[in-house]
């Protein structure tokens, strides 16, 4: 017989979630799980439900201390507690992608459409060093308003800005960080960083990528974003382990364009392939996220050749300016949607939207297969 750890009803947490409720649903379940054990009498079943629970308890023992530095919205806290959709969102683009009150409006139309589509939004930042998962109309309000004075963090910046009191705007790899941290497994974006061009040279890679290496989410998005190296940066993804699907097409997009001419071994092409993807990941426990690239719709397609010409203009403005490391995507978005007379804005904006409506069908099918398992549908990871 296998030696197993005691089971132990840990006392309740002092994180604000998940609410007491849910810890005292483990306790009976642990309760339950010990009486079922007699010596001698351990059924597969019964061993493989002791050590779920022992891992749930390692894990919210493990993230103690970092939940209860997070402040976690109410309608965040009870979709996570009841298994519902929620979706993770950046806050980066909203203070550095476009001016007030744009970026306002766009935050809350993004908003509207995961909760359109059965989704609960969960936007992501640091406020006076608190660190938010999820923001009300008065929180993102104050986040448009503040703009580029908010920080810009990815993870490497997380404790600074935390230990200062400090406000910071979440790029992909913090919102991956924070997400993770309290089991959201399903984040949209408009599009992940990656290899810059010329990284040869300057080793500029985006953090993105290594967090995607390192953290299991889903990341939803319209691939990289096109001032990047694309094929460099699906070779530096595969080098990390990250598993890169496209939905609805074999071609990689290049954000702006359908597609990169770069063809990629996984095509999805519904919502609940998506979610199965995910779950064989949860599953298995590669440990590694996943790239889920939306291809944008056809009707921005035609402005992507237009787009790519100021991309390039612009890049080499910023080669002469010798604007390099995280000042370098804010200043070819900005110059590129300058030589585009907003046109490359607008496009981004769509990109998002559609990843967004994507994102949310996904959420509600992974939630939708989680319930289902745990009503005795059987189920395969491999």
């Amino acid at each position: 017989m296998p030696e197993l750890p005691p089971l132990r009803r840990p006392p309740l947490p002092r994180c604000p979630v998940p609410r007491e409720s849910h810890f005292l649903s483990f306790s009976r379940r642990f309760d339950s799980a010990r009486e079922r054990r007699p010596c001698g009498a351990l059924t597969s079943a019964s061993l493989a439900e002791h050590w779920e629970l022992h891992a749930v308890w390692s894990r919210m023992e493990q993230n103690d201390s970092i939940l209860g530095s997070l402040k976690i919205a109410p309608d965040v806290n009870d979709a996570l507690l009841c298994g519902n959709p929620v979706v993770a969102l950046e806050s980066t683009i909203i203070s550095h992608g476009m001016p007030y009150p744009q970026n306002l409006q766009t935050a809350k139309e993004v908003q509207a459409i995961l909760k359109a589509n059965g989704a609960v939004p969960a936007t992501i930042a640091i406020l006076d060093g608190v660190p938010c998962i999820g923001l009300n109309n008065e929180q993102l309000e104050r986040l448009a308003k503040l703009g580029s004075k908010a920080q810009k963090t990815a993870r490497r910046d997380i404790s600074h800005v935390v230990a200062s009191g400090g406000n910071g705007a979440t790029t992909v790899s913090a919102t991956m960080f924070f997400a993770s941290k309290v089991g959201i497994p399903v984040f949209v974006t408009g599009g992940v960083g990656g290899v810059h061009r010329h990284a040869e040279t300057t080793m500029d890679i985006s953090s993105d990528l290594t967090e995607l290496g390192k953290t299991p989410m889903a990341v939803i998005s319209a691939g990289v974003k096109s001032i990047l190296d694309i094929p460099r940066t699906l070779e530096y993804l595969e080098t990390q382990g990250v598993t890169v699907a496209v939905y609805q097409s074999n071609d990689f997009p290049a954000f702006f364009s359908g597609s990169s001419g770069c063809k990629v071994p996984c095509r999805l092409d519904t919502p609940e392939q998506c979610a199965r993807l995910i779950y064989a990941n949860m599953k298995l426990g590669l440990g590694s996220g996943m790239l889920i690239a939306v291809p944008a719709p056809e009707e921005h397609v035609a402005a992507g050749n237009a787009i790519e010409s100021a991309i390039k203009k612009a890049l080499e403005e910023a080669k002469v300016k010798n604007v390099a490391g995280n000042a370098a995507t804010p200043f070819l978005l900005s110059r590129v949607n300058e030589l585009t007379g907003g046109a490359s804005l607008l496009a981004n904006i769509a990109l998002v939207k559609n990843n967004a409506l994507i994102g949310a069908r996904i959420a509600v099918a992974l939630a939708d297969l989680r319930r289902s398992l745990k009503n005795g549908q059987p189920w395969s990871a491999l």
